[in-house]
């Protein structure tokens, strides 16, 4: 595969994988945010039951110190707790205005109930200590009548907390489940992205690029100065690397062959200047044996490595003699002989 495709893909996925960690980290902050409402509902929520019942707990202990003590500040308090009892409704209707679930609504409503039952009682008993009744009022505050009303109440608000806590602590308990299982998306996401960059850097442009490179410049410089004996290993990659190194072999290839074609070329213009000078000495030449040494001289020069030898014809044509050698036939690759008519 092509190096441009696998950085191609790998930026991609890199890209990907970063707009998936931070979806991830914003659902995961969402689910934060959930996870903090959740808590803040639940504290509301427990302050306002917990309010109910010490408000009715209160109204209650300032009646009975009331028809006991007969003390005019404790019937005072009962009168400003009947305003708290007042403060308590615009409580409920709160909680009602919250857009809690059905069931703690009924239990809010019977909380109402009871709390207006309550009260009922409480104040015919106080209005009876007024009047003169005082065992009545003290046997109604402390009748069973008032204990089961205000048990029913203490119990609605109990049950109201409990509802309250259970809903409350299991949405933070899954706002919290949420918020985990994105941020440790968004971890392995950012993980993934930190291994495949590091994978790039690594495979790609350490192993793929780098070292290859490094090798290549090394070639291209013993090219540069024309030591064509360097050695281009042979790479069956097909990518950039691969083609540069096929590219380099040809270059390497054309500069041998350069050479050869030049080293030819010189050869036949030294072939060419030493046959100019073997026919100037040889039409300067008077006599046969001079003849033969030149020829003896500068045939070996134009054919190296080639023995031979210099025959003649006697003048009634009949008979061929020696007249020069160069070299030995068995101290080189060939041999020729040259015949000269005289």
């Amino acid at each position: 595969m092509r190096i441009t495709t696998i950085t191609n893909w790998a930026y991609g996925i890199t890209v990907v994988l970063t707009v998936l960690s931070a979806v991830a980290f914003i659902l995961s902050a969402r689910s934060a945010v959930q996870e903090r409402q959740a808590v803040e509902q639940h504290l509301l929520l427990n302050s306002m039951g917990e309010e109910l019942a010490l408000g009715a707990e209160e109204t209650t202990d300032e009646a009975r110190l009331y028809v006991i003590r007969g003390e005019e500040r404790h019937l005072d308090a009962f009168t400003i707790d009947e305003g708290e009892e007042r403060r308590r409704d615009t409580a409920i209707n709160a909680l009602r205005g919250l857009g809690i679930p059905d069931a703690e609504r009924q239990v809010i409503e019977e909380v109402a109930v009871n709390a207006e039952a309550l009260d009922k009682v409480e104040a015919a008993a106080v209005a009876a200590y007024t009047s003169g009744n005082q065992t009545g009022a003290r046997d109604t505050l402390f009748g069973p009548e008032h204990e089961r009303f205000q048990t029913a109440l203490l119990n609605s608000v109990n049950q109201f907390r409990a509802l309250a806590t259970a809903r409350t602590e299991a949405a933070f308990r899954s706002a919290q489940a949420r918020s985990d299982l994105w941020a440790n998306i968004a971890k392995v996401m950012l993980a993934l992205t930190a291994v495949i960059f590091l994978g790039v850097l690594y495979f790609i442009l350490r192993r793929r690029v780098a070292l290859p490179l490094v090798r290549m410049t090394g070639i291209v410089n013993r090219l540069a100065r024309q030591d064509y004996a360097v050695e281009v290993p042979t790479d069956r990659r097909r990518d950039e690397i691969g083609e540069m190194n096929d590219a380099i072999q040809i270059f390497r290839e054309n500069g041998l062959e350069r050479n050869r074609l030049d080293a030819e070329r010189k050869r036949d213009l030294e072939t060419k200047d030493l046959i100019l000078q073997m026919m100037h000495r040889l039409q300067a030449c008077y006599a046969q044996n001079e003849l033969a040494e030149v020829v003896a001289l500068f045939v070996p020069q134009i054919f190296p490595g080639v023995a031979g030898c210099l025959y003649t014809m006697n003048e009634s044509r009949t008979t061929l003699s020696e007249v020069s050698r160069w070299l030995e036939p068995e101290h080189t690759e060939t041999s020729f002989a040259a015949s000269a008519c005289w």
